[in-house]
């Protein structure tokens, strides 16, 4: 079979390249502490977009640091009672999609609750200096301020625990059956707030971003997704005379060093052939969660869709 990473044993046994700083723990306790002391100010908007059986919002939150986020809120109409729901987080530099995209899931009794991520494609804010998109180089903002909090990924990390236990707090959602989904970003956003809210029960994630930045570069692969790395040493650190301080302050926004916090039920996809993504730094994350889980694996697929993926994700929510 061809290959473009590890042999899938050494893939089973891989725990990842790049450092984990000393105070990550506290560093995270830090951050979900400055998310609990932040009022979400929660705001519902009814949408334009209805359906007979959905109802759907534009829902704002406001995050840490200030931002306002948004996300498209579906739920099933005419059933108060409390009942599942899913968070989903979209693919790096995109948004939440269309609300016909929800429609699947609250058809089956699921409200369902769709994030943009702060200064991407969607409506959401990057309070950072500037409202709206900045697109662009997340990975890397704040890598040189004075301290990691300002990492950017951190508060989109927060994001999504905050988003997590809004719906929780829900009257016609049940706070024990809250699953989150996602891919490619969204599949490592779906990590990190499984991570950082552990009462997330089920966790459906594909072709995680965001895991073992250091690998990725030494594989070669930091293009596509990942150039921003290469363009932060060539214009920030030519010579890399600091390359093992910035692989250690991007191990606070490195998903795998949170993978361990984990307590639902976890199903992962992942192709063999990802060069976006490539499948080393996935078994990184995934090698280090210690719940119940379970590997999807597509020898010859890459950075795509993943056959009949989706249908196991529906039917992983629906089980008992």
């Amino acid at each position: 079979m061809p290959t473009i990473d590890m042999p899938l044993d050494q893939l089973q046994a891989y725990t990842g390249t790049n450092p984990r700083p000393d105070d990550f723990d506290a560093y995270w306790d830090r951050a979900l502490a400055e998310m609990r002391g932040t009022d979400p100010q929660i705001e519902l908007v009814p949408s334009e977009f209805q359906t007979p059986s959905a109802e759907c919002f534009d829902l704002y939150f406001t995050g840490v640091r200030g931002a306002r986020i948004h996300v498209k809120y579906a739920r099933p109409r005419g059933i108060s009672e409390p009942h599942p729901a899913i968070v989903e987080f979209h693919g790096y530099t995109g948004n939440a999609g269309n609300w016909s995209e929800r429609l699947a899931f609250v058809s089956l009794g699921f409200s369902v609750f769709a994030m943009d991520c702060r200064g991407q494609g969607g409506s959401s804010e990057d309070s950072g200096g500037v409202k709206g998109n900045t697109h662009h180089g997340h990975i890397i903002r704040g890598l040189d301020d004075d301290v990691p909090d300002n990492l950017l990924f951190r508060h989109i990390f927060l994001d999504t625990a905050q988003l997590a236990a809004i719906a929780m707090d829900m009257p016609e959602v049940d706070e024990t059956q809250v699953y989150a989904t996602g891919g490619s970003q969204g599949g490592a956003l779906t990590i990190a707030c499984a991570s950082l809210e552990p009462r997330i029960r089920k966790v459906a994630t594909v072709f995680p971003f965001l895991s073992d930045y250091r690998r990725v570069w030494e594989m070669d692969l930091a293009k596509d997704a990942y150039a921003e790395l290469r363009t932060y040493f060539r214009f920030f650190d030519p010579q890399h005379k600091r390359e093992d301080e910035i692989f250690t302050r991007l191990g606070y926004i490195d998903i795998q060093h949170l993978a361990g916090r984990i307590k639902g039920d976890v199903v992962m996809g992942v192709g063999l052939m990802d060069t976006v993504c490539p499948p080393s730094t996935q078994f990184a994350a995934y090698n280090k969660i210690t719940s119940s889980k379970r590997l999807e694996i597509y020898p010859d697929f890459g950075h795509e869709g993943l056959p009949g993926l989706s249908d196991k994700f529906i039917q992983f929510f629906l089980q008992e």
